[in-house]
């Protein structure tokens, strides 16, 4: 398919023959601030709390400094989501940090970030979370040893290809999918939380005497324990991703963004605190899934219910993954930065079905080329980079162009703070023990300048692409989409 530049202003191939005449084809705004909360929470809450608190504790040392390591995850990411709720008041466009950079520092920045997202990040994040699905889904299955791999990933891709139906039907049935397993996720951890609290009654405390001995202090020590607790609070921006679908984005996302991620926070502190109670900092570092573990120890012969509510939280999460990973595709290709077929939406039920089918066989082809034992580490390195540059966006709007109008404005040492700890995510890993996966990494980014001069910047397209376009969009029933004017 091709590549266009996409022009400001609405043309006459931005609109559909629909019943009612001509109309202007957009995605519907179906979000509201009950949604809103669902897609960061639901996305928030996914396989992270259930896995990685034994890998903070692994990195930290020491059970009150892991505790300070999660705190200050929530705090870092309640700053950026306020930065990039301001951010999304000023810029009332979908696609997150693609968006912003594009429009603050131009199309090469904006591309990059696009290939990197939608070709590697994106994808590779929804088949680990779909891989942790699935290895849950499956172990009742095969009691007393480990599951086969082709299992695992069959159902793995079975996931995948069910959110990829169920996205391209339907907004609000994808939106009410992440409001049930948002609820259901809620209930689990708060079974956590109350027999945590009932076995601190108790007066199980051993964990909490001592607390900071044995505490790590070493920069990459403490750079690896953020990825491992920010790996658990990713999805705090995704709201960024779908403004053009929220209802009153101006109210729906600052609102939303207070209410869910100290929400979040406070019920993920509670959880450490109920494994800790449960178990020794030992007993919780050979543990390998802590959560299993916290669920036999408490729940006895009731534990077979943490294993379906780390399934149902798993696919809750990789469901709001799916669902603005597919908008950060269709934005750019709106944008003229990814083939033209992919800023199409189905005339009939106003979807980015293209861009969520090509979000899905990018991810299948992560589930069949491996595992991801390393991916929070690098998915993080990533993240933070784009992160950093997208606040950086922010603090030079404030600076220089402080006569936009917006809506919310967030206090500027808010985010100065985001961008000092980003700088710090990025280089302390490098600094302190330089991996050569990071460089390959850095050297995927900047492969995307060879098709961005070629293809973006001087337009040079195969003319049969063209043909292709107009096969995929008669056979796919999409056509292309305009931007909301407001």
């Amino acid at each position: 398919s091709t590549m266009r530049k996409r022009k400001t202003t609405d043309s006459p191939c931005s609109s559909t023959d629909l019943s009612e005449g001509k109309e202007k084809l957009r995605l519907k705004q179906e979000v509201g601030l009950i949604s809103g909360v669902s897609l960061i929470a639901g996305t928030m809450i996914g396989s992270g709390i259930f896995m990685s608190p034994e890998w903070v504790l692994h990195h930290m040392g020491s059970p009150a400094s892991s505790l300070l390591i999660w705190a200050a995850c929530g705090l870092l990411a309640t700053f950026g989501a306020l930065s990039y709720a301001e951010l999304g008041t000023i810029i009332k466009e979908s696609g997150g940090e693609y968006i912003y950079i594009l429009r603050i520092f131009g199309s090469f920045p904006a591309f990059l970030f696009a290939y990197t997202s939608v070709i590697l990040v994106r994808p590779a994040g929804l088949a680990a979370v779909c891989l942790s699905f699935a290895e849950y889904a499956v172990a009742p299955f095969y009691p007393g040893c480990s599951s086969p791999q082709v299992v695992i990933k069959c159902t793995a891709a079975a996931c995948i290809l069910l959110l990829t139906i169920i996205n391209c039907l339907n907004v609000r049935l994808a939106m009410s999918i992440m409001n049930i397993f948002t609820a259901a996720k809620l209930l689990a951890l708060l079974v956590i939380v109350v027999g945590g609290l009932v076995l601190l009654a108790e007066g199980q405390t051993q964990s909490f005497q001592n607390a900071f001995q044995n505490t790590t202090a070493g920069v990459r020590a403490v750079g690896v324990a953020f990825y491992q607790g920010l790996w658990s609070y990713d999805g705090w921006n995704n709201l960024n991703y779908v403004t053009e679908e929220l209802k009153k984005p101006e109210v729906t996302l600052p609102r939303a963004v207070m209410i869910a991620i100290p929400l979040v926070t406070c019920l993920y502190l509670l959880v450490n605190m109920s494994y800790l109670a449960a178990m020794t900092p030992s007993e919780l570092l050979s543990s390998g899934a802590v959560a299993v573990t916290w669920g036999d120890k408490v729940l006895g012969s009731w534990a077979w219910l943490i294993s379906l509510s780390v399934a149902l939280s798993t696919f809750g999460s990789s469901n709001g993954t799916f669902f603005s990973g597919g908008r950060v595709c269709y934005i750019a290709a709106r944008e003229g930065h990814m083939p033209d077929i992919l800023s199409m939406a189905h005339v009939r039920c106003l979807t980015p079905s293209p861009a969520l089918m090509f979000t899905s066989a990018m991810s299948l082809i992560m589930i069949i080329s491996g595992s991801f034992t390393s991916i929070v580490n690098f998915f993080s390195f990533i993240a933070w980079l784009f992160y950093g540059m997208t606040i950086s966006g922010l603090l030079y709007l404030k600076i220089k162009k402080p006569e936009l109008p917006r809506s919310y404005k967030v206090p500027i040492i808010i985010p100065i703070i985001v961008l000092m700890v980003a700088v710090y995510l990025v280089l302390a890993p490098i600094i302190d023990q330089p991996q050569t996966e990071i460089l390959y990494i850095v050297l995927f980014i900047f492969s995307g300048i060879i098709l961005y001069f070629p293809l973006v910047r001087f337009k040079c397209h195969p003319r049969f692409l063209q043909r292709v376009t107009l096969h995929l969009q008669l056979f796919l029933e999409v056509a292309p989409t305009t931007r909301d004017a407001n």
